[in-house]
């Protein structure tokens, strides 16, 4: 009777001294997680890092304190930490193009190849950045449908950001004929760069002979801009430069063909 005696009294002794476990160690996980989210908020690490970085964290040491007190109570606790290191595994295999995405995300977020209001080229898409998360970016497109993309597709390939650098220059090729005026050409492609608003004075505009085509002489124009004005101003030239053609004499060939018949 004394034995069972013992044996209960040291159950119960061990219980509150696993309640207590828990209870200790839930406070000393907060003061961790919140510690660890303090030190990671002065590296400036990007929200969505620091709070998944901090749920992760809360779980894996809540972990560890409730099997600490599952060993005071006298668990084997050796095949509970073989059993949770098999189900990782199998949940791991399970999820592998998940964690593929989830590491991805954490990379990008990390090095911000791009950000939020980005227009880029990435995972065989063009748009704008509308959101970041740890395992997929949604992206707007210029015909307005939202694309979701995982981030593995995006990280494994080429990321092409249109909006990382403040200025831009836009390359553009016009052909003339070969009996048009070369030089009077020339003359009236630059003096549109100079005198349009949105072209930068630095760098210069360039405007020079590329290349003696089967049917035309080509131009490189090569004015730099705003990145905001990229497209704006493309289309402004391009339709500057054939009315003044147009007007001038100078024409802009295109591709015929001679078809011979024999009788």
């Amino acid at each position: 009777m004394e034995a069972e005696t013992s044996l209960i009294a040291q159950w119960l002794m061990n219980f509150a001294i696993a309640i207590a476990i828990v209870m200790i160690g839930r406070i000393v996980v907060k003061w961790l997680v919140k510690l660890i989210r303090k030190l990671m908020v002065r590296s400036e690490l990007d929200p969505i890092l620091i709070n998944f970085a901090g749920s992760i964290a809360n779980a894996i040491l809540l972990l560890f304190v409730f099997i600490a007190a599952l060993d005071q109570l006298g668990v084997n606790t050796t095949s509970f930490i073989a059993l949770l290191g098999a189900a990782g595994l199998a949940v791991g295999l399970a999820l592998k193009d998940s964690l593929q995405n989830f590491a991805a995300g954490v990379m990008m977020i990390i090095f911000r190849p791009f950000k939020l209001g980005d227009f880029i080229d990435a995972g065989g898409v063009t748009g704008v950045v509308e959101k970041i998360s740890v395992f997929s970016t949604i992206m707007k497109t210029g015909d307005n449908r939202e694309v979701i993309i995982p981030n593995g597709q995006i990280y494994a390939g080429e990321i092409t950001n249109f909006s990382a650098r403040k200025t831009r220059r836009i390359d553009m090729v016009f052909g003339i004929g070969y009996d048009d005026d070369m030089l009077k050409a020339k003359k009236i492609m630059e003096d549109i760069l100079v005198k349009h608003d949105l072209i930068l004075d630095e760098p210069a505009p360039k405007v020079a002979v590329s290349e003696l085509a089967d049917s035309s002489v080509n131009f490189n124009v090569r004015p730099w801009v705003k990145t905001e004005d990229y497209w704006g101003v493309r289309s402004d030239l391009i339709e500057q430069i054939k009315l003044t053609f147009d007007k001038e004499g100078i024409s802009i060939p295109y591709p015929q063909m001679d078809v011979h018949t024999d009788k």
